[in-house]
């Protein structure tokens, strides 16, 4: 089969949690399109979004100057591209490879194209290059999908792990992304918020959960017609949380009273100005506090995305660091709590980093 929706036949749960208390559910509007169901959220309108294409002063000051970008935003290889023979740790082994696209075993949103954009000659372009070829992955399992937007859902890059690894990826995707993704491989999982599923053969469960986002691909096609979602990942050990592009959601409270405590999380904190364009999909760092004290982590690690991999939004680039240290000092937590990586940089969190 090409593609596969089938719910999985293990015990679910989040059965008992849904018998208990009601969670917040996916829903459309009169017209059928998705929508954010918090009475909050608003779409930017049309001359908010005006003023921010044409009139507002871009601040993002990215340098122009290689060796300045290459000092200010070093880019390490990742563990896999130095030593493709590394074993595993006991903990987490946890690489950012830029925007959306973490590896922690599984992967998320990967983009490795070189534009986040349907032409490779227009649209967004990185700062630099991705940081490894997906020829150079090491084995991984599973893809997670938030949305279907350019730099979250990239068609080379979809094409590219397919052909790496086939059959054995396994895709798990939003609802109204499965025609597009079983066009191009195979065992795509389709869910609704709080729907799981798993890779057959291991004891890691994949929950589709809520976040405050948009999923059109395109201004006329596609418009609001898939789903976005973020990623509870439960395994027998450890438990890794993805929000995908965000904006701030009371179920994120939810997630983690039924969830948590998380072992890791990866939550954005760039692509945040002006506000009232960027607010209903993208947090600021005082916000990805509060998500990150939502989700209850274990030890209150958390990692940061969404950041330095191109100019998106109007705030100075290397702002959004600065800001979260801010936030997590006047939140009263230490500021290794929800800690940053390089620019595309590989880390390791072994045991000890998470347990002690």
């Amino acid at each position: 089969r090409k593609s596969s929706s089938s719910r999985s036949s293990h015990k679910s749960l989040t059965e008992e949690f849904k018998m208990q208390e009601e969670v917040t559910k996916s829903c459309r509007d009169k017209h059928g399109r998705w929508t954010n169901p918090w009475p909050t959220w608003r779409f930017p309108s049309y001359s908010m979004l005006f003023r921010f294409l044409l009139l507002d002063k871009n601040h993002s000051s990215v340098a122009t100057s290689k060796e300045v970008l290459d000092s200010e935003l070093p880019v390490l290889e990742p563990y896999f591209v130095q030593n493709p023979e590394a074993l595993d740790s006991a903990g987490m082994r946890v690489t950012w490879l830029g925007h959306a696209t973490v590896l922690v075993n599984i992967l998320t949103d990967p983009i490795f194209s070189q534009r986040a954009s349907f032409l490779q000659f227009m649209g967004p372009k990185r700062y630099s290059g991705p940081p490894c070829t997906v020829e150079q992955l090491p084995r991984t399992d599973a893809v997670l999908i938030s949305h279907s937007h350019y730099d979250n859902l990239d068609a080379g890059s979809v094409a590219s792990l397919n052909a790496r690894f086939g059959g054995e990826l396994h895709w798990f995707v939003p609802l109204g992304l499965m025609d597009w993704l079983a066009k191009m491989g195979e065992n795509v999982m389709e869910l609704d918020w709080w729907e799981e599923n798993c890779v057959p053969g291991h004891d890691v469960t994949f929950v589709c959960t809520p976040t405050g986002a948009t999923g059109q691909r395109g201004m006329i096609t596609g418009y609001l017609i898939s789903l976005w979602s973020s990623w509870s990942v439960l395994g027998p050990n450890h438990r890794f949380f993805f929000t995908g592009d965000t904006g701030y959601c009371p179920s994120y409270q939810e997630i983690g009273r039924h969830f948590g405590p998380f072992d890791l999380a990866a939550i954005p904190i760039g692509a945040n100005l002006p506000r009232d364009v960027m607010k209903g999909q993208h947090v600021d760092p005082e916000e990805a506090v509060q998500i990150h004290r939502d989700l209850r982590p274990r030890l209150l690690k958390a990692m940061e995305a969404h950041f330095c991999h191109s100019v998106l939004s109007h705030e100075y680039y290397l702002e959004p660091p600065v800001r979260l240290r801010e936030a997590l000092e006047q939140k009263g937590l230490k500021p290794e709590s929800f800690f940053t990586l390089h620019h595309r940089a590989s880390r390791i969190i072994v045991a000890q980093d998470v347990f002690d």
